[in-house]
């Protein structure tokens, strides 16, 4: 008897750039991650930059080390209603960094303020 199976794919690309913007943050190279993992650098770059599924042991490590919560990308809101340019705005914005994110909070209150004052034809 086969157990059902969950056939959605997980799009590694998010979490990806949270670890990159981790181990950037703490001013470690790929490489030198790739040595305490014991992995090669490429392996390190490839889930990086190409959402490459690392094994699980690696993915342990790696969020473990980094202390990166993937419950924001296994989990996140909507799931599959959400639409898929709402999945890419979620991982854009997973990957920049705080000064970053300020400038596209403002920009979006600014947005939502043009919104509210807009003037009906």
């Amino acid at each position: 008897m086969k157990m059902n199976q969950d056939e959605r794919r997980f799009d590694f690309h998010g979490l990806g750039a949270a670890l990159k913007r981790a181990r950037e943050e703490k001013g470690w190279t790929q490489a030198y991650v790739a040595e305490l993992v014991d992995r090669d650098s490429r392996t390190i770059m490839n889930i990086e930059n190409k959402g490459q599924y690392p094994s699980f042991d690696l993915f342990v490590k790696l969020i473990t080390m980094f202390d990166v919560s993937v419950d924001q990308f296994i989990h996140a809101d909507g799931g599959a209603r959400s639409s898929s340019c709402r999945k890419h705005i979620d991982v854009l914005l997973n990957s920049m960094n705080e000064k970053e994110l300020v400038v596209i909070e403002a920009t979006a209150e600014g947005i939502k303020k043009a919104r509210e004052t807009e003037v009906p034809e």
